[in-house]
This record gives C-alpha cells, structure tokens and sequence, in this order.
C-alpha cells in the first residue's frame, strides 16, 4: 500500500488494480450515486476499463496530486477515496487551483471522515503542493456534500449548470441519462490567504482554551 497520508483516523493511499470490487461496491449504493447520477450503479465493466484505470494514471500526471482510496485505520476498512487534482486544462507546470472531490460508503456517513479528509487535504494543498485556492462542487441539494465543505472552511463561490458531459468529462460518474436535474450546481472556494487566516484564528483560540484551564 503506497500511502499518500493519513490523518487521525483515514489512510489515503494509491489505489492498486485490485480495488475493482471495493469501487462497484461503493457506486452499487443508490444512496452514494443519488446525487451524482440519480442513483443508478455503476456497471462493473465502467468501472474496470474507464474509471479505474482512470484513477490509476491520475498519479502519473505529476507527483502529489490524485485520487486517494480512503482506508479507516481502525479497522482497516475501505471506506471510499478523494479526489485532490488539478482542474482540466491547468498548467502542470504552475499548478495554482486544485479541485476536491470525495465519495464515501453510507456505513462511514456521519462520522466526519469527509470533513477530517478534506482538511486534511486543503492542508496539504496550501503547505506543500502550492495551491493558491482550493475548489468543490456538488448538486444545490446535496446539504450533506454542502456541510462537509463549509466545515472544511470552503464557502460558497458561485452557482452554475454543470452538464451530464461535463460529469463524464470529469471521468468518476457513470451516466445513464442525459437529463438529471432541474436545478443548479454549487460551487465552494478558499484562498490561500483565507484558509491562513482560518489557521491563525483557530490557533489563537486553542491558546485562549488552554489558557483558561
């Protein structure tokens, strides 16, 4: 297991070719595919000959950038991956804006791994890879996604359309149907600059708690 990091509870790591049955396992589960496809799973085939594999060249196209099997440490369960690459069409020489993304099993739901991965992540982004900003998107609806992402310190930067051929392209969604929603996407950004701030005020205020104790 080639591990990419970890933090207090996941290991991210690479995914190897024999992670086909943990990935149609995850995008066999209505509820995780809801909002990406209207719930409908991923055929198994999708997943060995395009996705897969897609995930696996992610890591050829310039050190520390991916998408990441999330493993708990605890039991050492796969409990889905995230997505830490550069936007399509960015320059891999001067690589400034990064997009995450993540896709965890309903059984690891509820328990901030998403939030503790994320921040973990936008860390990594701004303190080692020279992110100047950090970008998500989701489905207007998805509260839960939109939760995850204000808790990792993105806010929201803008609302568009994003097409079925725009999820393709994005080459982690199966589609069947080329009409999903009637409404919006959502996306959420920090700067740099803020997410220092975020840290420093943060900072300040575990100094003013242990100051009290």
């Amino acid at each position: 297991m080639q591990v990419y990091l970890t933090t207090e509870r996941l290991t991210l790591c690479q995914f190897t070719h024999a992670d086909v049955d943990q990935l149609v396992a995850l995008d066999s589960d209505p509820a995780v595919m809801r909002w990406l496809n209207g719930g409908v799973p991923t055929p198994r085939a999708v997943i060995e000959r395009e996705i897969l594999p897609r995930f696996l060249r992610s890591y050829q196209r310039r050190a520390g950038y991916g998408v990441w099997a999330a493993i708990e440490r605890a039991s050492g369960d796969f409990v889905g991956w995230f997505g830490f690459q550069p936007r399509d069409g960015a320059d891999l020489d001067e690589i400034d804006e990064i997009e995450l993304g993540y896709r965890l099993r309903r059984s690891a739901w509820g328990k901030g791994y998403a939030t503790e991965g994320a921040r973990a992540l936008i860390r990594k982004g701004f303190t080692e890879l020279g992110a100047q900003r950090i970008v998500a998107t989701t489905y207007q609806d998805n509260l839960a996604s939109r939760r995850v992402m204000e808790k990792a310190g993105l806010r929201l930067a803008r609302t568009f359309r994003l097409t079925p051929d725009d999820l393709v392209a994005e080459g982690d969604t199966f589609i069947a149907a080329q009409d999903l929603w009637d409404g919006a996407d959502v996306e959420y950004a920090l700067w740099r600059a803020d997410w220092e701030r975020q840290e420093a005020a943060e900072r300040e205020r575990s100094q003013g708690d242990a100051g009290l104790r």
